[in-house]
């Protein structure tokens, strides 16, 4: 703080305090900081929180082990795009592998060279910052921002200095760091949504396709190219539309695997009940898990997902929730035969014309005991 204060003396200085147990934010407070006193989320959804406090202009982000000159970094009089603080000596670390793996997903995503892809000594200007926040969560948020702003066809630029900060070693502590570091990367290069909280979290319900790979695939086109469009009256009347491919491809899937009419409407009904239900976090997985045990439907990838789900550090998309809707629609195909199969396919029909006068999410919400089983497990903010 004291050697921001002198290098940045007309600066306002926010630390986001993610969850430290110590006296971080006390201290922080002391010398003059604007503390945002967070519950632990992970440093890309800790730093998306400080850039909203923050106000409008050019960013400077600095992790908080560093030691070293940033003013080179931040020169506002030359401040054009992002700009990365590239270490002049490398300290500590272990084999390279995160930081190889995120210049190939950088490289291959917005076609950049990188040198120091994970640095966390970033200076941004106004179109920088309209463009990578929110930024991915966890440890993926440097890998993401350059992607991101490389897409947007803004300029990256890597400056070296003598900086030093507090390196991980090739220690069981380190390689578990890292580990985590790489998941996180992994992640946030790929399909990411912003939540109901502004949040932008990983679409990870592609993990459903161990179960049903064509329905999570149709789902994740979805979740890739959609478009602003919601409800089948929106889909319609726009006509070309990854909703629409959705709206014919599953239940056509379905009538080519059961070559039954009626199969086709559970299977195809019951995967857009699903997808209607996922607002928030754990909703539509809730509703599979009470559904599938008495189904017997695939467990596996709800369980893996479902706590991740909840924390909002991981979400279905329409991938996942469709995926598991179809696969509440199997099951029921295989365990209900003439009146039971159609008075499901009516009640879902029902459930599907009510979604379209209004959110299903606002009736739970209002009901007093279906909204206590939704907020069970979900984190709070």
């Amino acid at each position: 703080m004291r050697s921001l204060r002198e290098q940045f003396p007309d600066a306002e200085v926010i630390v986001a305090d993610d969850g430290s147990r110590d006296a971080t934010a006390d201290r922080a407070e002391e010398a003059g900081a604007t503390v945002l006193r967070l519950r632990r989320r992970g440093k890309g959804q800790a730093l998306s929180a400080a850039e909203r406090a923050a106000p409008p202009g050019a960013l400077l982000l600095v992790d908080a082990d560093l030691q070293g000159d940033l003013t080179p970094l931040a020169s506002n009089s030359l401040l054009q795009g992002l700009r990365v603080a590239r270490f002049a000596r490398r300290e500590g670390g272990g084999f390279g592998i995160a930081k190889r793996v995120a210049r190939e997903l950088i490289r291959l995503r917005a076609g950049i060279e990188t040198a120091e892809p994970l640095s966390g000594q970033r200076a941004l200007d106004a179109r920088v910052r309209a463009a990578v926040f929110p930024l991915a969560p966890g440890f993926g948020a440097e890998t993401r921002m350059t992607i991101d702003a490389g897409r947007a066809g803004i300029p990256v630029e890597e400056i070296e200095l003598e900086l030093t900060h507090r390196a991980t070693g090739r220690d069981l502590a380190g390689f578990v760091h890292r580990g985590r570091q790489l998941a996180h990367i992994a992640l946030g290069a790929g399909p990411l949504r912003v939540n109901y909280r502004g949040l932008r979290i990983p679409v990870v319900g592609w993990l459903t396709a161990v179960h049903e790979p064509v329905v999570a695939a149709i789902g994740l086109a979805d979740d890739l190219w959609s478009g602003p469009e919601r409800g089948f009256r929106a889909h319609l009347r726009a006509r070309r539309t990854t909703g629409m491919v959705k709206l014919v491809g599953i239940p056509l899937y379905a009538l080519l695997r059961t070559r039954s009419l009626s199969g086709a409407l559970l299977v195809g009904l019951s995967a857009n009940a699903l997808n209607q239900l996922d607002t928030k976090p754990g909703r539509a997985l809730k509703v599979y898990l009470g559904l599938a045990i008495p189904l017997r439907a695939p467990l596996g990838a709800a369980v893996l997902i479902a706590p991740y789900d909840l924390r909002e550090m991981a979400m279905l998309g329409d991938s996942g929730s469709n995926a598991l809707g179809a696969l509440v629609g199997w099951s029921s195909v295989s365990r209900l035969t003439g009146r039971g199969r159609w008075f499901a396919i009516v009640a879902l029909a029902g459930l599907t014309a009510l979604g379209e006068r209004t959110s299903l999410g606002r009736i739970i919400e209002r009901t007093p005991v279906l909204r206590h089983v939704d907020e069970w497990g979900r984190g709070t903010s």
